[in-house]
Formats: structure tokens, sequence, C-alpha cells
């Protein structure tokens, strides 16, 4: 057994890998992550960029969409999709095996989308009815734009992971447009399946440097914990809501609960464990969606052991005190998310640029 494998044996948390390419799928890579226990794949504009701008695994497909003369944001979709057809067809095993609990790829709708709620619709109803496999999590990001479209296309029985979540307050936001989209939704529910992802190490990143400007003992004593304590008070929220009678009705109809997925857990600190954003978020009826890097170091020497609800109290203190010294976490998370979306868009317009570059050489 490998130490993912008991991640999920044993504390019923399911790895995931935050990576895809179609050099991993065609070499047979893919298939071994997925031997040795990640259940899910999760991409982004950036993944895709990354991907796509170096090497020549799209080569052949993108000089046959040159040849046919496909307008190039076409010919990026064709790309994203045939990875994504692929990779679900290798995870399809594992959400058989699960009963649809694992086994999700997600596909993210384009990042110039994140404040259009009508647009986030169109594309994401597209993109789950031109895919239609029941193992697909299309991606819409958590703004406030956002939420509208993640409650219709729940109530729609379209799964979706919930993307670029940084503040609790915005996660409950999100939590009440799924269980309102459930309740919109008629008859079995069961089909029906949603993440919330919730960024963790960029919360570290942004609240370090305001710490370090404020440069008092108090305030470095509270480095390198921020993250995690916010991940902590995510999952007890998440337990919160997922109980009670508005729970109990819905679950009796098959609903499942949108179990809190953990993004962004690269340790990008190197004066930190490089384990650390994996190690202190392991409880039930959660996903880690991790970096390959991040992901190989855990499989070496990470420690499995539930961790998510110790120290809760500590992580009260934790978000206490950065009031204390000054840092405003409501800021922090404004902040994030919106050079979360920004990133992303960079992304995309910058490989779209790259695409059209190649696909005018093709025909030079």
């Amino acid at each position: 057994m490998t130490r993912l494998q008991d991640l999920y044996t044993q504390q019923h948390q399911s790895p995931w890998l935050d990576n895809l390419k179609r050099g991993w799928i065609t070499s047979g890579e893919l298939e071994r992550w997925v031997e040795r226990g990640v259940r899910g794949i999760t991409s982004n504009p950036s993944i895709f960029q990354k991907a796509m701008e170096t090497g020549d695994a799209y080569d052949t497909q993108l000089r046959t969409l040159a040849a046919d003369k496909t307008p190039i944001i076409d010919s990026y979709w064709d790309l994203v999709t045939a990875d994504i057809q692929d990779a679900l067809r290798i995870l399809r095993p594992v959400y058989d095996a699960s009963g649809g609990e694992d086994g999700y790829v997600s596909v993210e709708v384009a990042p110039s989308l994140a404040r259009d709620t009508a647009g986030t619709i169109e594309a994401a109803r597209h993109l789950s009815t031109t895919i239609a496999q029941p193992n697909l999590y299309v991606k819409i990001p958590g703004t406030a734009e956002g939420l509208p479209a993640i409650q219709q296309m729940i109530s729609e029985k379209r799964s979706i992971n919930v993307t670029l979540l940084f503040s609790i307050e915005r996660y409950a936001e999100v939590i009440e447009a799924y269980l309102s989209g459930l309740e919109a939704a008629e008859g079995d529910l069961s089909a029906i399946s949603s993440v919330a992802s919730f960024f963790i190490s960029r919360v570290d990143t942004e609240v370090d440097r305001r710490l370090d400007e404020v440069g008092t003992d108090a305030a470095i004593a509270l480095k390198g914990k921020t993250a995690v304590a916010n991940g902590k008070l995510a999952y007890e929220l998440f337990l919160e809501r997922f109980s009670g009678p508005r729970w109990d009705a819905l679950a009796a109809r098959g609903a499942r609960t949108q179990r809190p997925l953990w993004a962004s857990t690269s340790t990008k600190n190197p004066a930190y464990p490089d384990t650390l954003y994996v190690d202190a978020l392991i409880g039930p009826d959660t996903v880690n969606t991790i970096p390959d890097a991040t992901l190989e170091a855990f499989d070496d020497h990470g420690t499995v052991a539930r961790t998510i609800d110790v120290g809760v109290d500590e992580a009260r203190a934790t978000v206490a005190g950065l009031a204390e010294v000054g840092v405003d976490l409501a800021d922090v998370t404004r902040v994030l998310e919106d050079e979360g979306v920004a990133a992303f868009s960079k992304s995309f317009d910058e490989l779209i640029d790259v695409l059209q570059a190649k696909s005018d050489g093709f025909g030079a």
C-alpha cells in the first residue's frame, strides 16, 4: 500500500492530482498515478498553459485544426476536451468502484467569465452537455457572480467543482448555493456531486507578507499558521452545515455532501515542510488535490493521521491574533480572489497567443 492509498483507506480523504498533460496520458503515467492511489484530477488554465506551451504533444491535433481553419479559441477547447475525455476514461473505474464518490476530472470555464453570471451558466452548461460524462466536474469560480451560476447548475443536476475559495464567509455562501440548488432539483439527487475548492498555501503567502510588514514579535509568531487555520475552520463549517433537518431532508432524496477540497497545497515557502498542507488537513469526507511534486513528497515521507479537527481552538486564536496585529483577513481573501482570477486570465490569454503563433507556423 502507498501512503496515497492509506490516506483514503485509513482516513477517508481522497488524494487527487492537480495536473494534467497529454504526455502523461499517452505514456501511461496518468494510469500509474491512479494505480498509486490518485482518485481524481483537477485542471485549470495555468495547468493547460504549462502543458501546451512546451514540447510537441499537442502539435498533431493543432496542425489538423489549423488545416481546417478552426478559430484558435475553438482549437483550444478541442485540445482541452480531448485531454479531459481521455482522463475521464482513465478515472472511470475509480468512479464506478466508489459509487460516484471519486473518479472525477475537472475542467474550468473560461476565466474571463469569473464576473459574468449569465456567461458562466452558458459555458458550464455547454461543457457539461458536450463532454457528457458522469465523472466530469465543471469548475466555476466561487466569486459573488459565480454563486447564482453554481446554484443553477446544481438545480439542473450538473456536477460542479467550485474553485478559488479563500474566505470562510464566501464558503458559507457556496454551501448555501449548493443546498438551494439541490432543493430546486427534481426527484432523486444521487447523481449530483460537488466539491468546494478552498485554496490553502496562497493564504500563508499573502498573510506572511503582511505579518513581515508589521514586524512585531506577535506578528512574526503568527507566520505560517493562517492557511491551515482557515482550512480547519472551513471543515468545522462543513460539518455544521451538512447536518440537521434541512440536510436530512436532502439526504433522504439521495443528496451527497459537497466535500471540502483543499487546493493550492504545494508549499511555497521553502522554510516550511514540503508536505505541510497535506499533513495538517487530513480528515474524512475531504479531498486534497495535490501537484505531482508534492504528491511524490507525501508518498515518500508524509504522515497519514487525522489532523483536520485537531487544534481548532488554536485556529480560532490564530485568526483572532491577525486582527490584533492589524492584518485584515477579509482584505487578504479579497485580494487573493482578485489575483487568482487575474492569474488564470493571464495564463489563458498567453496560451491562446502561443497556440495562434503555432497554428500560423503550421500554415507557413
